[in-house]
């Protein structure tokens, strides 16, 4: 009965995450995305069906690590990204939820093979006190791409997103709505990465940003 109720809350969440995406306007033309959440047990997870506008909680499968559905259906556009999800579950035990989006400013960076630096508060708030790295590309779901995300993992373990090159951008946290909260916070940065180039380029955080901000956060919430 538990892992029943922990399936539908993390289906309801989901779905609210993606449609937070929708409303924050950080999706691509197409609304192309998938998003999954790591279910109690530890070695499955939720996936999403490969668009998501419109997500409905019935729409989603359970997968395992090794790539079985062991409920709901994926169509194979969804199936060849299981083994990234998994790649992240495994290289993060901490993260509850994996966000893939080709979020037009952040897929620029990916596609220029740039990191996007952390310049904006929000990154700063939101989780990703660093820049976001590039993985080299990959085919979509080959074992070149996911053993690419692992090995960048393993290199910046404090990293919460990473750029996948010419194709766009992975963010994992505890739960969906934090990780839907940093996809905005990137999406948002790189659109004022791009827009401050025309005005001599942006400028790093003092040193301290960091430590300011936790302490900021601290306050507000004793």
């Amino acid at each position: 009965m538990g892992e029943t109720y922990a399936r539908a809350e993390r289906a309801e969440q989901l779905v609210e995450a993606a449609e937070a995406l929708f409303e924050a306007g950080v999706m691509s033309h197409s609304g192309h995305a998938n998003l999954s959440a790591r279910l109690d047990g530890g070695d499955h997870f939720l996936l999403t069906p490969g668009f998501v506008r419109g997500l409905r909680p019935g729409q989603l499968a359970t997968v395992s690590f090794d790539g079985r559905v062991l409920d709901g259906e994926l169509r194979s556009v969804s199936a060849e990204i299981t083994a990234m999800h998994t790649a992240v579950y495994a290289a993060r035990p901490h993260v509850g939820a994996i966000i893939h989006t080709h979020s037009p400013s952040a897929t620029a960076f990916a596609v220029a093979h740039r990191p996007l630096p952390c310049r904006t508060e929000p990154m700063l708030r939101f989780g990703q006190a660093e820049e976001v790295p590039v993985v080299p590309w990959g085919p979509r779901g080959s074992d070149v791409s996911v053993r690419g995300i692992a090995e960048v993992l393993e290199r910046r373990p404090t990293t919460a997103a990473v750029l996948l090159a010419n194709h766009g951008l992975l963010v994992f946290g505890p739960d969906p709505a934090a990780t839907a909260h940093l996809v905005v916070a990137i999406e948002e940065s790189a659109e004022a990465e791009i827009a401050a180039a025309a005005i001599g380029g942006a400028v790093d955080f003092p040193p301290g940003a960091q430590e300011a901000v936790r302490a900021a956060i601290a306050r507000a919430a004793s």
